[in-house]
């Protein structure tokens, strides 16, 4: 099913357009002591000093060479994405496949917490899923945040314990830190893959001039974006180590995205937000976002529909359906 959404357009209705920005750079040509004459011609044509006289000249082919490549970028780019100002993109699951990695480690704290503590229901001792619990009660969230949702749904209500607790069953902040312990040693172990489809659409907006922020509730962000060769594609990246040092709320609270949209100085309204997680998508729609795209990598009967009704405007499979067409539902 294609969704026919019209591109995004500001809060005024106005379309925004690109400006070349000139380059403040030195110049990394070397002056000679004397100009230096090449060809046959009466002096000619000088090399690094200007001649008394000469008129200093602006390279206009190569400003308007810019702005026509950048314009062909943008071109190049689904419709919802041609006017947008910025781009910010969760990080896990969105730009890095290590939503595994979390899911695997959540999965082996939560099932040694149920072990050792059963919920009183038999049907609440089931293992952890790590396909649909996870995306329902942690994905996107703070270990905090998604350690008390998930145990909550099981009825479990264990002490929260105290900062710096260490890893094990005994309080939610136990379980989080053997959540953390785990998911470093998988990490170290197996390190970070991208998809195809996401490095194209992240050179396709470096191409076109707009901006991008990868964003994550993990303190891990900039290391996955390391490992994965994706750090030089964005202007800034906000994490869960910004989190705690600026107090920002976790997701489905906007302080993430809004403080991305900050450091790129774009208006909410004229960014697009990119997020695999239904907080996440709740999120962008909370903070006034222009365009929320929704990234359904599970393709399950429930998770396309699942992100719309969260406030995804637009719902893809992969990265690479935001390229040369229109998106369409992953719905099916």
């Amino acid at each position: 099913m294609v969704d026919h959404r019209p591109a995004v357009v500001g809060a005024d209705g106005s379309a925004w357009s690109l400006q070349a920005r000139p380059s403040t750079a030195p110049s990394r040509r070397r002056h000679t002591e004397r100009p230096e004459p090449a060809g046959n011609g009466p002096g000619g044509v000088y090399v690094g000093l200007r001649r008394p006289g000469d008129r200093e000249t602006v390279d206009v082919n190569g400003a308007e060479g810019c702005r026509a490549a950048r314009e062909r970028a943008r071109a190049e780019l689904a419709s919802c994405l041609r006017d947008v100002r910025a781009v910010v993109l969760d990080t896990d699951g969105v730009l890095v496949d290590s939503a595994r990695l979390h899911a695997a480690a959540w999965k082996d704290a939560f099932d040694a917490c149920l072990r050792a503590h059963p919920p009183d229901d038999p049907a609440q001792r089931r293992p952890f899923d790590a396909g649909e619990d996870y995306r329902r009660y942690v994905d996107g969230k703070s270990r905090l945040d998604g350690a008390l949702a998930f145990l909550d749904s099981r009825g479990l209500r264990l002490p929260e314990g105290g900062a710096g607790e260490e890893p094990g069953v005994g309080s939610v902040r136990a379980v989080a830190a053997e959540k953390e312990r785990r998911f470093v040693a998988r990490l170290r172990a197996s390190g970070a893959r991208t998809w195809p489809g996401t490095v194209r659409l992240l050179r396709g907006l470096h191409a076109a001039a707009i901006p991008c922020a990868a964003v994550s509730a993990s303190r891990h962000a900039r290391e996955l974006l390391a490992k994965a060769d994706l750090t030089e594609l964005f202007r800034t990246v906000v994490d869960g180590q910004d989190a705690a040092r600026l107090g920002l709320r976790g997701k489905p609270d906007p302080a993430l995205f809004l403080e991305a949209a900050r450091r790129l100085e774009v208006a909410a309204a004229e960014v697009a937000v990119v997020e695999d997680a239904l907080a996440g998508v709740e999120a962008g729609r909370r903070g006034g976002f222009g365009l929320v795209v929704g990234v359904d990598r599970t393709a399950t009967p429930e998770s396309a529909r699942d992100l719309r009704e969260h406030g995804a405007d637009v719902v893809v499979g992969d990265l690479g359906e935001l390229l040369n067409a229109v998106p369409g539902s992953a719905e099916g």
